[in-house]
């Protein structure tokens, strides 16, 4: 379903840098898309399966010494704080643990190992490979989720250290994975830790999801949770990295494949023949100027579109290309639909003189490594949550009392399972994260050690705040 949210103008945009990495940075004037709407809490159909672990009491008598004290937003920062070598500790067993998109069987295993240590009362594998961790029974739904696939680490000679042998320096854990975004797991499955042992939610069935194939494809694992698991939470916190701000929102995308037949000859005589890369050339040229057009959102930003791949066909290399075709990288602000982007690329394939250039939007069909395959198209659609959100206040009065600071609200640059959760189904969805943004996909990736127990308690204290714990 296409759903872009209309947006209130607003002039700030900032990118992250790598020098911002406090916790946070100040208030944010983030701008009002029309938002995604609040409405009243969905039953979840989910219920506990047979096959979920129960929380086996190993841990109630510290639960109980902590639920006779009172809760405060200063307990919940001392116990995250607390806790903080032990999440590194997970997050390193995470990283050494490779999990590229689709190949995420064995860090799936580390995740759920975790959950019943903690004592998860049900952990189960969904059909796409998720892991689904449950604390609580409530009749309200909230979901924390992140995703375990990461990028391969490229070029190793860029690397100053194995990328898959974490370690701990100055402040920080080095190696693949740890902003982008393990550490956003770790953090989000102790800080269920943390829920459970304070007694912070009564109220709420909580889902702590543990995705696969985000890499590969935003959004994908929740269409599945969605759609086949029948999954309804009122509320998704994403935990991908945000530098420890509030984001609440991004561009949507799409790729788009353009494709021109020629006529092949032999190469001594191109005259005989129609060279499809020509043809190809002259619509690149033509999609350059595009870009230039794309509508700009005060908020999100800029749509841009830019040519990522380009190929072509022949019987030999002596001999003119009878085909060719541009691989396009379609970034979507507020107001741009999959229609309209269609309809601009056919526009620029006829300003180049081939207005019977093939344009059409790819689709996603991999295996899963449980041997699932759940197609989709790869247009995943713009969203934002409204700034007035009663979840976003929320938000953004606990970390104010938890983190001593009032967040900056923003926006990321990058996409996130979010274009399901809000850009298709209209979920609120707002994220926050441990490390900056800027080191995704990055050699010599690193996240700040701070961030990870912030993190912790961020996420602990929202729940909390939504019990009215605090």
């Amino acid at each position: 379903m296409e759903k872009n949210v209309k947006m209130k103008m607003n002039k700030r945009q900032t990118t992250p840098s790598p020098r911002d990495e406090g916790v946070g940075r100040g208030p944010g004037r983030g701008a009002s898309p029309k938002r995604v709407a609040d409405g009243p809490p969905l039953p979840d159909p989910l219920l506990p399966r047979r096959e979920e672990r129960e929380f086996d009491s190993r841990d109630a008598g510290r639960s109980a010494k902590f639920c006779a004290t009172k809760i405060t937003y200063d307990l919940i920062r001392k116990r995250a704080k607390a806790m903080e070598k032990d999440t590194v500790r997970f997050l390193a067993d995470l990283v050494r643990t490779q999990s590229f998109s689709s190949k995420e069987k064995n860090v799936i295993a580390v995740v759920k190992k975790e959950m019943q240590k903690i004592g998860f009362d049900g952990i189960r594998i969904d059909g796409l490979g998720n892991i689904i961790g449950r604390i609580g029974k409530g009749k309200r739904v909230i979901a924390f989720d992140g995703h375990v696939d990461t990028v391969y680490p490229g070029d190793l000679s860029q690397w100053k250290f194995d990328p898959f042998k974490p370690f701990v320096k100055a402040g920080k854990i080095w190696g693949r994975g740890t902003v982008d975004q393990k550490g956003g797991v770790a953090t989000m499955i102790h800080a269920g830790k943390l829920i459970k042992e304070l007694g912070l939610n009564d109220q709420f069935t909580i889902y702590f999801t543990a995705t696969v194939m985000e890499e590969d494809c935003d959004g994908l694992c929740w269409q599945y949770l969605l759609n086949v698991e029948k999954l309804k939470p009122e509320l998704v916190v994403i935990t991908e990295p945000t530098n420890m701000n509030i984001y609440r929102g991004h561009r949507g995308r799409m790729e788009i494949r353009v494709e021109v037949k020629g006529k092949s000859c032999h190469g001594s005589a191109p005259e005989r023949g129609d060279n499809a890369i020509y043809k190809i050339a002259r619509i690149a040229l033509e999609i350059e100027k595009l870009n230039e057009r794309l509508k700009r959102d005060p908020f999100l930003g800029k749509g841009t579109v830019t040519i990522s791949e380009v190929k072509s066909s022949s019987p030999s290399q002596c001999a003119v290309a009878d085909g060719a075709g541009i691989h396009l990288d379609r970034r979507l602000t507020y107001g741009e639909t999959k229609a309209s982007a269609i309809a601009e690329v056919k526009d620029a394939a006829k300003r180049a003189g081939y207005p019977d250039a093939k344009v059409y939007v790819l689709k996603y069909e991999e295996a899963a490594y449980t041997g699932k395959v759940y197609p989709t198209e790869k247009y995943y659609p713009t969203w934002a949550l409204d700034e007035k959100s009663p979840y976003l206040k929320n938000a953004v009065e606990a970390y104010a009392g938890v983190l001593g600071k009032q967040p900056f609200v923003d926006k990321w640059t990058f996409s996130t399972n979010g274009i399901a959760t809000a850009g298709m189904k209209g979920i609120p969805t707002f994220g926050l994260g441990p490390g900056n943004e800027v080191y995704a996909h990055a050699a010599n990736e690193a996240c700040p050690i701070e961030h990870l127990s912030g993190a912790v308690a961020f996420y602990a204290a929202l729940v909390a705040k939504l019990n009215g714990k605090v």
